[in-house]
């Protein structure tokens, strides 16, 4: 276990190294999300009908879930590249816990989901966010309800990095299955304002759960049970993808 811990740590130092030798993935982390709060807040907050809510308000924690979800982009794209460069082989024959490639890989993860997690809160700070009828403990466990839910989404990435044949086909694959998640959820409007077939899908979507519980944990927003249901939603998340994507690393690395 010690072993694999240490292993762990390596591997996620590896990964975050990287990135100030390479400043698009610093933008894709901070200057990309600062463009969608503001696109979204002053663009279309005007035109989006919240019931009474200021719309910087609603939209904070809807954005920094979405941004979290697809922080797990670099592990999908890191993971193709090891494969199909020969890293996974080198990997296999260097003293160290096999496991060690896929948990690094997450652990990083959620380093790269909390600065991103801090940009987007600073800027909505700036643009009129505020924390509302809540506590600092409120506030504490949204941000570890979302890098759950972001460690979450990192093994469906981990997954789909493994399943496909190209980087380029992992990021689109990605796009594609989760945008319209975090669309067809409460992230940007109400429910109550899609078509029935559509809000239906989205009361019982993963988002919609998520980024209820940030607003009822962050500025007071009625959630119901929303707030236990995310926590079920990222650990059955959890549950089925690590497995999966361990099972589909060990066939990569030949067993």
């Amino acid at each position: 276990m010690r072993r694999l811990v240490s292993d762990t740590l390596v591997m996620a130092e590896r990964n975050l190294v990287r990135f100030p030798r390479a400043p698009e993935l610093l933008v894709a982390f901070t200057v990309q999300p600062v463009m969608f709060v503001l696109l979204f807040r002053y663009v279309f907050g005007g035109a989006i009908n919240t019931g009474g809510i200021p719309y910087v308000e609603f939209l904070i924690p809807g954005i920094i879930v979405q941004n979290i979800a697809f922080g797990g982009f670099v592990t999908a794209l890191g993971l193709n590249e090891d494969v199909h460069k020969g890293l996974i082989d080198r990997f296999r024959s260097l003293p160290m816990a096999r496991p060690a490639v896929l948990a690094g890989r997450t652990l990083s993860d959620v380093v790269t989901n909390l600065l991103s997690m801090t940009v987007l809160t600073i800027t909505g700070l700036i643009i009129g966010f505020s924390f509302q009828d809540t506590s600092a403990l409120n506030v504490i466990a949204g941000v570890g309800l979302m890098l759950l839910f972001g460690y979450a989404f990192s093994w469906v990435f981990a997954l789909v990095g493994l399943l496909v044949s190209s980087p380029e086909a992992a990021n689109s694959f990605g796009f594609i299955a989760i945008f319209p998640l975090t669309f067809i959820s409460s992230a940007f409007v109400p429910p109550a304002s899609m078509p029935s077939v559509l809000r239906a899908f989205a009361d019982v979507n993963p988002f919609t759960y998520v980024v209820d519980a940030i607003r009822h944990l962050w500025i007071g927003f009625p959630a119901g049970n929303h707030v236990w249901g995310a926590v079920v939603w990222a650990l059955a998340i959890i549950a089925v993808f690590a497995p999966l994507a361990v099972y589909r690393y060990r066939r990569a690395a030949g067993g």
